[in-house]
């Protein structure tokens, strides 16, 4: 027989730097999981993405015990690392930084699996989206559009 799901719980945590405090344990406590089991796992999962900040999905079940799935970091903080910035721009008109198509299209197929896009082709118009929005121009693919 099937586990009962108690809660869904979703939660951005900095790779393989995750603590029991807050934001785990104000979180996850009041389901009364094991806090310090999740952060150790969480931890060694991402342990290769250090630098990104990381989505997941925590599934809690009736009998406490759980499960979870890891997303793909932020577009932003990706399009970030790759035009090696620190922030995206206050407003969208000043431009802070570039990035290839190339890149561009690298991004989008890391995002691929979390965005709601049919085609890579969408995909890299979303993560261009976000590019524009944060003041990142794409060289070679906004002159098109």
């Amino acid at each position: 027989m099937a586990k009962k799901v108690k809660s869904v719980v979703k939660i951005q945590l900095p790779a393989g730097k995750a603590t029991p405090g807050p934001p785990v344990g104000s979180s996850l406590g009041p389901h009364g999981i094991n806090i310090a089991g999740f952060v150790k796992e969480f931890n060694d999962r991402t342990a290769n993405q250090v630098g990104y900040t990381i989505p997941c999905v925590i599934t809690i079940f009736e009998d406490r015990s759980f499960t979870f799935v890891l997303k793909a970091p932020p577009a932003a903080d990706l399009i970030k690392k790759e035009a090696g910035i620190e922030k995206g721009t206050d407003k969208s008109r000043n431009k802070v930084g570039k990035i290839t198509v190339e890149q561009l299209k690298k991004i989008a197929e890391l995002k691929m699996a979390d965005l709601n896009a049919g085609s890579l082709e969408a995909a890299m118009s979303m993560i261009a989206g976000s590019c524009r929005s944060m003041g990142v121009t794409v060289e070679g693919y906004n002159e098109k559009k």
